[in-house]
């Protein structure tokens, strides 16, 4: 079980660094427009915000990877944590943005939180 609790955390920081860049760096370019819907003017002016939300992505994906590599007990706290932090942000972000982000991210956030809690 905590092979795949690893795997799924791994998982989860993949994700968060891809909307890392997704939201800092392609977000007028046609994936970051697929994300957000935007048209070419709208993606353009939302781009600051989008960066610094990406930004904040990074540091959860920065979280779980340094969850990964602690030793425990502390790895497992801060795992726990991060994912915590996912999966209230998406939890948050399909209440107030797009219900999509409760399968993109809260789900897998949960499903991995789930894992490394049955593991630990």
């Amino acid at each position: 079980m905590n092979l795949l609790a690893n795997v799924l955390v791994g998982l989860v920081a993949a994700l968060h660094a891809w909307i890392l860049v997704l939201e800092m760096f392609l977000w007028e370019r046609a994936p970051g427009r697929g994300l957000s819907g935007f048209d070419a003017a709208m993606a353009k002016a939302t781009a600051p915000l989008a960066a610094n939300q990406g930004l904040y992505n990074g540091f959860l994906a920065a979280g779980l990877v340094w969850g990964l590599v602690a030793a425990d007990p502390t790895g497992f706290r801060v795992q726990v944590f991060f994912l915590a932090c996912v999966v209230v942000a998406g939890l948050y972000g399909a209440a107030t943005a797009n219900r999509r982000i409760l399968v993109a991210q809260a789900l897998p956030g949960a499903l991995a939180l789930t894992a490394v809690l049955v593991a630990g």
